[in-house]
C-alpha cells in the first residue's frame, strides 16, 4: 500500500488497510483544499531546504537542531550575507528552483505558515515537534519580532462603487463579458467574496425561486476561510447584481456543475471549472480595459471595496459583516477606522 503523504495520518499497524483508508479519506474530506495545497507547497520548500543544508531528507520526528537551523536561515537578510555563506548559498539554490523569490527575509507570516505545516506533519503520525521546545519556542518568538514589518494590504486599492462601475462599463455583450460582470458583481455585491469562494460555486448553489418575484437570488457557499462545511450562512444577491448572475446562467446555459467557467476565443463556456487565477485575470484585464493600472488593485480589492464602500454609506459594521463573513469584529473595523478618521472634523481644526 502506498505510503501517505506527510500531512495525512501514518500507517498503523492497530488498523486495517480499510480502516487506514478510510483515516486518510476523512483528513482529506476533513482539510479545506487550499489547507491541502498548502501543505504540498511547505513540504517541498522543507524538504528541498533540508536537503541543500542538512543533506539528508525529511526526518520524523524532526531534531531540534534542524528546527533552529531553520529559524535562524529565514531570520535574517541573505542579501547582505558574503557568497560562502552557507545560509545563502542554499537560499540561491531555492531561488533557482523557484521556490523562494529572493534572499530577503522572509514575512514572519511566511516563516509562521511553514512551520505550521511542519507541525501538522508531525501531528498526523502522532509525534512530538521538536518546535514547541523552550529553546526553539523563544527562537521562533524572537525571530518574528526581529523581522517584524507593518502589515501590507492585500490589494493596493479598494475597489470601491465608482471603481466597480468603471470595470462594469467595460463588461458590453460577449459570452466572457457576461461572466465578467457577474463575477465582478456576484464577488462584491454579496459580501465580497474570495477567489477560492467564487470558484467553487456549483450551480445547485444557486436558488432563483424568489427571483421573478422579488428579484432575490439566494447563495449558499459550502465552505469559506471563516466558515466550516454546513456553517455557513446563505446570502443574498438584489437589484442589478442578481440580474447579471441570472443572466450569465441564461447566456452561458448553466444548468449544473460549475457555476464560473472558462469562455474560449470563439466565446464558447466550457465545461470545467475557473481556477482562482483566473479570477485575478479577469480583475486585471478589466482594470487594464478602465484605463487603471492592471495592478491597481488585485481580487481582494472586491471584499475590502465592499467594506470601504458601507463604512463610506453609513451601513453598521454588523449589517456589513454579516455579508462578508469576517469573523473578527477587528478586523472589519480596519475599513470602517479608515473612512471614520479621514471624515473626522477633528482633522480640519487647522482649516
Amino acid at each position: 500500500m502506498k505510503p501517505p503523504a506527510p500531512y495525512l495520518p501514518a500507517a498503523s499497524p492497530a488498523l486495517s488497510a480499510a480502516d487506514q483508508d478510510a483515516l486518510t479519506d476523512l483528513y482529506v474530506r476533513g482539510t479545506p483544499a487550499n489547507t491541502l495545497r498548502a501543505y504540498e507547497r511547505d513540504l517541498l520548500y522543507i524538504t528541498a531546504w533540508k536537503t541543500l543544508r542538512v543533506g539528508t531528507g525529511a526526518v520524523w520526528p524532526e531534531t531540534e537542531d534542524v528546527a533552529l537551523r531553520f529559524i535562524l536561515d529565514h531570520s535574517r537578510d541573505l542579501g547582505d550575507a558574503p557568497p560562502e555563506d552557507i545560509a545563502r548559498q542554499v537560499a540561491d539554490a531555492l531561488i533557482a528552483q523557484g521556490l523562494r523569490k529572493s534572499l530577503a527575509c522572509p514575512a514572519p507570516s511566511t516563516l509562521d505558515r511553514r512551520i505550521a505545516s511542519w507541525l501538522a506533519f508531525h501531528r498526523m503520525k502522532n509525534l512530538t515537534s521538536p518546535f514547541g521546545t523552550p529553546q526553539v519556542k523563544q527562537a521562533r518568538s524572537k525571530a518574528r519580532r526581529a523581522a517584524a514589518r507593518p502589515p501590507t494590504p492585500k490589494s493596493q486599492h479598494p475597489i470601491t462603487r465608482d471603481i466597480l462601475e468603471q470595470l462594469l462599463a467595460t463588461c458590453r455583450g460577449s459570452r466572457r463579458d457576461c461572466r465578467d460582470r457577474a463575477i465582478l458583481m456576484l464577488g462584491w455585491a454579496s459580501g465580497g467574496r474570495r477567489r477560492s469562494e467564487l470558484t467553487g460555486l456549483m450551480r445547485e448553489d444557486v436558488s432563483l425561486k424568489e427571483f421573478e418575484e422579488k428579484g432575490r437570488v439566494w447563495l449558499s457557499l459550502l465552505e469559506t476561510k471563516t466558515t466550516t462545511k454546513g456553517d455557513t450562512p446563505r446570502l443574498v444577491l438584489k437589484g442589478r447584481a442578481a440580474q447579471a448572475l441570472v443572466h450569465w446562467i441564461e447566456v452561458g446555459q448553466i444548468t449544473d456543475g460549475a457555476l464560473f467557467r472558462p469562455v474560449s476565443k470563439a466565446d464558447r463556456v466550457l465545461k470545467r471549472r475557473l481556477s482562482p487565477d483566473a479570477i485575478y485575470q479577469i480583475v486585471k484585464h478589466r482594470l487594464k480595459m478602465a484605463g487603471l493600472p492592471e495592478d491597481f488593485a488585485s481580487p481582494h480589492g472586491l471584499r475590502s471595496g465592499f467594506l470601504t464602500q458601507a463604512a463610506l454609506d453609513g451601513a453598521p459594521i454588523q449589517a456589513a459583516m454579516r455579508l462578508s463573513l469576517h469573523r473578527s469584529m477587528a478586523q472589519a473595523q480596519k475599513y470602517y477606522d479608515d473612512v471614520d478618521i479621514a471624515e473626522n472634523p477633528a482633522t480640519d481644526l487647522l482649516g
